[in-house]
């Protein structure tokens, strides 16, 4: 899908934020974009299958350039879904993984991510066969992006707008520092990022969240 730039969002603050510098309101815009994906989890992507390793526990997300994973929904290994575990359950359920033994690989039975680049499978794969590993993600843009794919921008553009307005509006001693305004639209923020993530959750969003139409492998 086509990548929007963040700078394509800047005249809707204009009028409520006269004044501020363009490079200002592009790092509000991106700080708003990520914190609006983390909420609602709309920007939604299935990612390419990824193929296993043997005695190898770490790998990749493969995403989006600029985009990092926040969470992960769902994962299967060869069309056998994986459990999905915090950091704390894989080291109580895989011992082994802390000191990177390989005397128990097996097919894998869970993953667990270290980051928003790389996850880990439980227990460590064994050569029996080759396994292939599928996820269904949530994403969000990296510190570093100026632009966001335009389906998931297209869908949460409103919140996006209503948080950077927020923040921007709270900066100190700025000659377009208004908390009146800034009140109406945390508020905004507040209930838009409900409606969007209750959209999500139901699957009612406007356009697909997923960016790529790789089947499951």
């Amino acid at each position: 899908m086509a990548e929007v730039a963040f700078s394509t969002l800047v005249p809707r603050l204009y009028a409520s934020v006269p004044g501020c510098p363009q490079p200002t309101m592009l790092t509000h815009l991106r700080d708003a974009a990520i914190q609006v994906c983390e909420r609602t989890l709309a920007y939604r992507y299935k990612m390419p299958a990824v193929t296993m390793v043997a005695d190898t526990y770490g790998y990749d997300f493969d995403v989006p350039v600029a985009t990092e994973v926040h969470a992960i929904f769902a994962a299967t290994s060869n069309d056998c879904p994986l459990d999905l575990l915090t950091m704390e359950q894989a080291t109580d359920a895989f011992p082994e993984w802390i000191s990177g033994g390989t005397t128990n690989a097996s097919s894998p039975r869970a993953v667990a991510q270290i980051n928003g680049d790389q996850f880990n499978i439980l227990p460590v794969p064994d050569d029996a066969t080759t396994y292939e590993v599928a996820m269904f993600l949530a994403l969000k843009p990296l510190r570093t992006a100026t632009t966001m794919d335009e389906v998931p921008l297209g869908e949460l553009e409103d919140v996006i707008v209503h948080r950077a307005l927020q923040t921007l509006l709270t900066l100190p001693a700025m000659p377009w520092t208004n908390f009146d305004l800034a009140t109406y639209h945390a508020k905004q923020f507040t209930f838009f990022t409900s409606e969007r993530r209750a959209r999500a959750n139901l699957g009612n969003a406007r356009g697909s969240m997923r960016v790529r139409a790789n089947p499951l492998a």
